[in-house]
């Protein structure tokens, strides 16, 4: 395992908290709007500009961000995943099955648009998380 990461959901904000957090962390701000991506055509028209994936990196820090695509409420205090950026998808599927053991999968692991393996689950006491493999990197 490389490292664990904190993944930040917001309701139709992210874009502006992303800006918020990059003043104060600095460092490289990437956002993609859902807009830009494959699935916009499975997203209503109002949700072309909410952000689908947002990450601000620099020497110490990585926080990623998304708004709410799924369409379920976001209840404070569940409104953060653990992202767990993997060194192989063998590992990925590992320790998938581990967390997932008397939890709920919410996305199977496997190829995104986006070029990482990824697979997303609830642990048995309630956690988020998501766990990713890049082959580029």
């Amino acid at each position: 395992m490389k490292r664990i990461d904190a993944y930040l959901f917001f309701e139709e904000n992210c874009r502006e908290a992303m800006t918020f957090y990059h003043e104060c962390f600095g460092g490289e701000l990437f956002m993609q709007s859902v807009g830009d991506t494959p699935a916009a055509s499975h997203m209503p028209p109002h949700m072309s500009n909410f952000i689908m994936h947002a990450s601000i990196k620099n020497d110490n820090v990585i926080l990623m961000a998304s708004d709410n695509c799924m369409g379920q409420p976001i209840v404070k205090g569940k409104d953060v995943s653990l992202a767990i950026s993997c060194n192989s998808v063998e590992e990925l599927n590992d320790l998938f099955a581990r967390l997932c053991a008397g939890g709920k999968v919410i996305s199977q692991p496997k190829l995104e648009f986006w070029g990482d393996t990824f697979g997303s689950l609830v642990d048995k006491y309630g956690f988020n998380w998501m766990l990713f493999h890049n082959a580029n990197q």
